[in-house]
């Protein structure tokens, strides 16, 4: 177990890439047999430049925030991005230019370890199953794995059915035949010959168990306003992933706000776009307890926030929280929660800069040794199943608009990435989401303008003076409002209030009582070297206080501006 504890941060640099390079040292300099060193860096693009670690303040006008994790020989680890819709020559030379720099971490860490390093500790070899037995699994489960993963009209429920009986009966057949066989051992084998029959079927064909070529993408069917009371919602169904995403806009007042950490690692205090995940059991037909939020749903959750975030606008007047509720799952609930999620957003009426899609680009590779910087052969798999992500070897989600990206995440499950074969898993993704978006836009391709259920927000400006009559004693009036209309006024500036309303009904209800508060009339416009008649109001010794209209605060007019005549009296 490996714990990283902040100790101190200094609000300019991301604790995260520390973090990273911090275990991947100390993994080195221990005892403990590893593949490593790993190195990690954040890269940023600001005015056609790639930036390496780029500080607080400069990724705030970058266009890329991405987390490259690579080893030796430039073998990618991991990818961790956001992008504010960048083109993707640019964002194909950030992985390029982050790998590289990884490099010189891993050179200093394998320093660290020469000089400073264990011994590392030799571990025993695994028991392997071999001979007569394993001869038996194969003849007892290759050919009907063969014959399951060919049979394209099973569903996911139906394949798993098939193959748990045959794991069942071979493994009963074995126990009857090898009483002494270690059934663990037995189980651990089963499995692998079956995982070696689904790889060899798409390496030998290039068709999968669903019967698609490697390109294809799964059946695509998109829903909106399905619940009228509902300021948006969408259903976005990929194959057997099924998704239902609502949208409720409020005031700025309801922004999350976030820790102090988040503050001042990353600079926002609170965030007017927010989205929620939820896996309940059911997703994947189980049942279980529902509990407090768990590291998948906040991660996926996180990775579908950040590919939508940079379609919406910085003016919005609103709040956005979206809700993303995974009914059925099969692979990729998260890029079909950007899917789903850009049509509610649609739907709600939200001005988004462009629509966003997203979609998993999966891999099946052969090599030898670990050596996966010579790769014998591999496949890259568009829109994966849940299977053959469990079988395969990488899992590459990425989003983005019909004209760049805007977030990635590659779980890369072999021993590091050739950068040839990352360039090729992100042209596969590009094409894949320009499809699903042309899917998306039949459906819906621009905002929702004929809802009458939307919010409102208006801005009143008020003088200084009439600011204690809105607010009435302690807030009553403004609270008064809230409890009879549900409308929200809150202070911008000194002269400046915002008014939301969760409907234009209610904003008309509250206009009326606000102007019955002010008993508002209209200031008349004065112009300079006007005769006007004025109200004497109070005299002092140095003049005498004047209004000229009604509501006007008074004003000194001074003894050095009256006429020195005498008058009648009236």
């Amino acid at each position: 177990q490996i714990m990283c504890n902040i100790l101190a941060a200094d609000g300019v640099n991301n604790p995260d890439i520390v973090s990273i390079n911090t275990a991947s040292a100390a993994l080195s300099l221990s005892d403990i047999p590893w593949n490593g060193p790993v190195g990690a860096v954040r890269v940023g693009f600001i005015e056609n430049e790639v930036i390496i670690n780029p500080t607080r303040k400069e990724l705030q006008s970058s266009s890329l925030n991405l987390v490259v994790t690579a080893t030796k020989q430039n073998l990618i680890v991991m990818l961790e991005g956001q992008a504010n819709n960048i083109l993707q020559p640019d964002f194909l030379k950030a992985i390029k230019t982050g790998t590289k720099e990884c490099q010189h971490v891993i050179t200093e860490i394998a320093k660290l370890q020469k000089v400073y390093g264990k011994p590392k500790r030799i571990l025993e070899e695994r028991v392997k199953i071999e001979g007569e037995i394993l001869e038996a699994l194969r003849s007892l489960t290759q050919m009907r794995a063969r014959e399951i993963f060919k049979n394209y009209s099973h569903d996911k429920l139906s394949r798993d059915q098939d193959l748990n009986s045959v794991r069942a009966d071979v493994m009963e057949k074995i126990k009857a035949e090898f009483p002494d066989a270690d059934t663990s051992l037995v189980a651990e084998g089963i499995n692998k010959i079956i995982k070696q029959e689904f790889r060899d079927l798409v390496f030998e064909e290039n068709v999968r168990c669903d019967g698609r070529s490697l390109e294809d993408l799964r059946n695509i069917s998109c829903e909106v306003n399905l619940y009228k009371p509902l300021h948006g919602s969408a259903l976005f169904q990929r194959g057997q992933t099924q998704v239902l995403c609502t949208v409720a806009l409020d005031s700025h007042q309801s922004a999350l706000k976030l820790d102090s950490l988040s503050t001042l690692t990353s600079g926002v205090k609170e965030k007017n776009f927010f989205l929620h995940y939820e896996f309940p059991p059911y997703a994947t037909k189980e049942t279980g307890r529902v509990g407090p939020i768990g590291r998948r749903e906040m991660g996926h959750g996180a990775l579908a926030e950040k590919g939508l975030t940079p379609m919406i606008p910085g003016d919005y007047p609103f709040t956005i929280r979206l809700t993303s509720e995974v009914l059925e799952s099969n692979g990729s609930s998260s890029m079909a929660s950007i899917c789903g999620g850009t049509l509610a957003l649609l739907d709600a009426g939200v001005p988004i800069v462009a629509s966003a899609a997203g979609v998993a680009i999966g891999l099946f590779a052969k090599y030898a040794n670990d050596d996966t910087k010579h790769i014998e052969d591999y496949r890259l798999l568009t829109d994966i199943l849940g299977i053959e992500d469990y079988m395969g070897d990488m899992d590459f989600k990425m989003a983005g608009t019909k004209k760049g990206i805007t977030a990635i995440q590659a779980d890369i499950k072999i021993p590091g990435l050739p950068l040839k074969v990352v360039m090729e898993a992100v042209q596969c993704a590009t094409d894949a989401k320009s499809r699903i978006l042309d899917i998306m836009h039949q459906c819906i391709n621009k905002p929702r303008t004929d809802k009458d259920n939307w919010p409102v927000s208006q801005k009143l400006q008020l003088e200084p003076h009439k600011r204690a009559k809105l607010l009435g004693v302690g807030g009553i009036n403004l609270k008064k409002i809230f409890l009879e209309t549900g409308v929200q006024i809150n202070q911008v500036d000194d002269n400046t209030y915002e008014i939301f309303s969760p409907n234009q009904h209610a904003m008309d209800e509250a206009q009326e009582i606000i102007n019955n508060i002010l008993n508002e009339e209209k200031v008349p416009q004065l112009e300079f070297g006007g005769v006007y008649k004025a109200t004497v109001v109070e005299i002092r010794d140095i003049g005498v206080m004047v209004t000229l209209y009604p509501g006007m605060p008074p004003a000194l007019l001074h003894n050095s501006q009256l006429d020195q005549r005498k008058v009648a009296h009236p």
